[in-house]
């Protein structure tokens, strides 16, 4: 491994021995489980940043710090004698060559998507050659994580379900179905049934998640960007009202909205 990368594990080795940082020293897989999420979605918004600006500086922080959870974990496990991080590399580059038959040995495989399915396939059969004792499963669908963030999870288990039929054959019939949905929750609302107005939303979000697989779009990017883009306009109209010596607790609904408009037009020019 390079020099950098092995400085980064000399150092959290250090950090993690006697007379080093007492926090690091008592951590655990556990208690790190959620710092390693949020470093993972912090990387994901550096990753669209950097699309948008191309500028990759904190796209190069936030990739030190996910990498630095990988380090950490695997510190933790070689001091417990589980692994260490040689064969957390080694585990992942055995894999690559395993799963890459058209890369590294005789298959033909031609498209991505015949990429993906034969990666499948063999992500199965070595399950099956490991021997290991596997949770039984009761669904395909158990597959998939529950605690994944609920519009990934929406995705994933389509997904496993349309690879065996279960499907709509184009994204023209969801459009009706998120018609259909959207009515029964206005008809929820008109009744206020509390409950079923919460099924109902969640009904129209399913609706929507499985229109962005049928034309290719990952809906938490997409809804990620709609964020970034509302945050960038609601600035701009704070800003016009700082201008003014105002703030939007003084500020009409109208004023706002023609602000709002403004920024909309903005952003276009």
């Amino acid at each position: 491994m390079s020099k950098s990368f092995d400085e980064l594990v000399s150092v959290m080795s250090r950090l993690r021995a006697p007379g080093g940082c007492p926090w690091d020293a008592e951590q655990t897989y556990q208690s790190l489980s959620q710092y390693l999420l949020e470093e993972a979605y912090e990387t994901f918004d550096a990753i669209h940043a950097a699309g948008e600006t191309g500028d990759t500086t904190h796209l190069t922080e936030e990739l030190g710090d996910l990498l630095l959870q990988v380090v950490f974990h695997s510190t933790i496990a070689a001091e417990k004698g589980d692994f260490t991080i040689d064969d957390v590399a080694k585990g992942v580059a055995q894999k690559l060559v395993l799963r890459h038959p058209h890369v590294f040995g005789d298959a033909k495989l031609a498209r991505a998507q015949d990429v993906l399915d034969n990666w499948d396939t063999l992500k199965a059969n070595e399950r099956k050659a490991s021997g290991k004792e596997e949770k039984p499963r009761d669904s395909l669908l158990d597959e998939v994580p529950v605690h994944f963030p609920a519009l990934l999870e929406g995705m994933k288990i389509t997904k496993k379900a349309a690879k065996v039929g279960f499907d709509w054959d184009s994204a023209g019939p969801i459009f009706d179905k998120i018609t259909e949905e959207s009515a029964e929750l206005r008809s929820a609302v008109d009744k206020e049934d509390r409950e079923n107005i919460e099924e109902e939303i969640g009904d129209l979000l399913f609706a929507v998640v499985n229109l962005a697989r049928h034309l290719d779009v990952e809906p938490e990017t997409a809804l990620k960007k709609t964020n970034r883009k509302f945050r960038s306009r609601f600035k701009f109209v704070e800003d016009q009202l700082k201008i003014e010596g105002r703030s939007t607790s003084d500020a009409t609904l109208q004023e706002m909205d023609s602000l709002w408009e403004k920024a909309k037009t903005a952003r276009r020019s």
